[in-house]
């Protein structure tokens, strides 16, 4: 077989030919190079030639990632991917194969951005929502809250593990405890392994579903999306301005499609009972307990409550 110098030689501009002999010996003289021929020695000096690019470019970027700059300010060809060879012998000639592959980095934002696709909010920071807390970082926040973020974990561990469960989760407490942050830790968790989620605000939900009225498509695919995802989270419930159409046609209706179907979880600063007075009471109607006797019907059975003890971390 003919050798590397004996090719370039036919080569007809010697310019051309010097530098592309530097380049040559530049490449054969790199230490990725090196391990690449020693992992497929019958690759040959033609075969070097001819995929002088392709080397050229999995030196390049391997390069770069040794010293990554991070995601956003990746120059490589294909954003988050480096270039890879292999080589196979086909018949008597040997083959080199480039391939792109995802680096760390940026199968990580995949993931990430997968995660965040899974959850739907409403009015609710999403800061608190998709920061990936331990389980460590939970207890040391507050100690006095241990008991339900042990109860909160092993929710999660017993949803991962068997799936929707028949019951939820019902967070009560004082003002800044953090049930919303740990229901947003549990909505992300169980995103992580492929459960969609939403998460209301219910004060602020409730006054924008009053501009939902003369949008009927938007109101009954707001209302749908409620009704079908995995897991549903009513943050705040008791502190809306409650209406009958609300209390009657909104929440009854999703809670009504859920039960026995897929859980619902609130946090709220009232107990069972003290929401139960909050939805037996409208400006419009006045007292109608059987309403919501009616209505907590179809949270009661379907909950398990969790006391969130603590001090107020709003403004700490």
């Amino acid at each position: 077989m003919e050798s590397l110098s004996h090719i370039l030689k036919q080569m007809p501009n010697q310019s051309m030919l010097r530098q592309a002999e530097e380049r040559v010996q530049l490449m054969l003289a790199d230490p990725l190079v090196k391990k690449f021929r020693a992992k497929y020695p019958f690759v040959d000096d033609h075969t070097i030639k001819i995929n002088m690019n392709s080397l050229y470019q999995y030196v390049k970027e391997h390069k770069v990632c040794s010293s990554c700059p991070g995601l956003e300010r990746c120059p490589n060809d294909l954003t988050g991917h480096y270039t890879m060879l292999s080589a196979e012998m086909i018949g008597d000639r040997p083959y080199v194969h480039e391939e792109r592959v995802a680096c760390k980095k940026f199968v990580a934002y995949e993931l990430e951005q997968a995660i965040r696709g899974r959850i739907r909010t409403f009015h609710i920071d999403e800061k608190a929502l998709f920061e990936d807390h331990s389980f460590s970082d939970l207890m040391k926040k507050d100690l006095e809250r241990a008991e339900a973020v042990g109860l909160i974990t092993r929710y999660i561990d017993r949803t991962t593990e068997q799936g929707l469960q028949p019951k939820g989760l019902y967070l009560t407490g004082s003002f800044g405890t953090g049930k919303t942050f740990l229901m947003c830790y549990m909505l992300y968790q169980l995103a992580k392994v492929g459960m969609t989620g939403a998460i209301v605000y219910m004060p602020d939900f409730a006054e924008d579903l009053k501009g939902m009225f003369n949008d009927n498509q938007k109101l009954r695919e707001t209302i749908e999306l409620l009704k079908e995802t995995d897991l549903l989270v009513f943050d705040d419930i008791g502190a809306e301005n409650l209406n009958p159409w609300l209390r009657d046609h909104v929440i009854g209706a999703i809670l009504n499609y859920r039960m026995n179907r897929k859980p619902t979880f609130f946090t709220s600063n009232y107990d069972l009972n003290g929401l139960e007075k909050h939805f037996s009471f409208t400006n419009k109607d006045g007292e109608e307990e059987h309403k919501g006797l009616r209505l907590m019907d179809r949270v009661r059975p379907f909950v398990e409550v969790v006391t969130v003890n603590g001090y107020n971390k709003r403004g700490v």
